[in-house]
């Protein structure tokens, strides 16, 4: 009954964050902080992680070709497929699940504790509209983020094959022009945009609505940041099954 009264109050807290808009001159410096915050500030880690995982993959994929006939370019091709369809898409926004949804959950649930939000309130400003909507529009800027990650996960890739040795820079590249289907980029920004809305929306669910003190703005960032993991993991499973089969 508790996760039903969830679910509800997370689609009332949708609906809110549209109706009774803060004034533009506001909302225009709130949105620029949150995308210096999520976007800007994500961009190390996710480059960091991007690069190495990319080179990980390439030479996983390389040591497990172990017969002569198949060709070394496949090399480039399976780092291609597994970077632009699941790992830049899905396991970054796992990650972010991790650094901006505990981040939006942490200061929203701060703003609780020290009733800022009840200040906002009395003030007549419409509270979530005023917190949730210019982190919703930030994280529109989200699929620039897995643009950098996939093309330095591919970049990564191609280090450890050619530093590595596990083929030549021309079979790795032939390897990844190989059999493109421009849709999977498409369906990787669809997903995208979905986990998008995803990481605005239920940190901020479990920031606004925590209850308690200080402690429990911990626990509520681990409980958001689950819930954001697990819903990304289940909308992945049916995105896939709705665009690619």
């Amino acid at each position: 009954m508790t996760y039903l009264h969830n679910i509800g109050a997370y689609f009332i807290m949708i609906k809110d964050m549209f109706r009774k808009p803060t004034k533009w001159s506001v909302m225009r410096i709130l949105i620029f902080k949150d995308i210096d915050d999520l976007i800007i500030g994500s961009l190390g880690i996710v480059a960091f992680i991007s690069f190495f995982v990319g080179g990980v993959v390439t030479i996983q994929t390389a040591l497990n070709i172990t017969s002569p006939l198949i060709p070394k370019y496949l090399v480039g091709f399976a780092t291609r497929q597994s970077i632009i369809l699941e790992f830049a898409p899905t396991f970054i926004s796992i990650v972010m699940a991790g650094k901006v949804g505990s981040f939006i959950t942490s200061s929203i649930g701060t703003m609780r504790v020290t009733e800022q939000i009840d200040a906002l309130e009395v003030m007549g400003i419409n509270a979530i509209n005023y917190l949730v909507f210019p982190k919703f529009i930030a994280l529109m800027l989200y699929p620039f983020v897995i643009s950098i990650a996939m093309f330095l996960g591919i970049m990564g890739g191609m280090a450890a094959c050619i530093y590595g040795g596990f083929s030549t820079l021309d079979d790795y590249i032939i390897g990844i022009q190989m059999d493109f289907i421009p849709f999977h980029i498409t369906y990787a920004f669809i997903k995208t945009f979905v986990f998008a809305f995803v990481l605005a929306t239920i940190p901020s669910f479990h920031g606004y609505f925590m209850k308690g003190g200080a402690l429990e703005v911990g626990k509520a960032s681990t409980t958001s940041f689950v819930w954001t993991s697990v819903t990304i993991i289940l909308l992945n499973y049916i995105l896939t099954q709705l665009l690619l089969s």
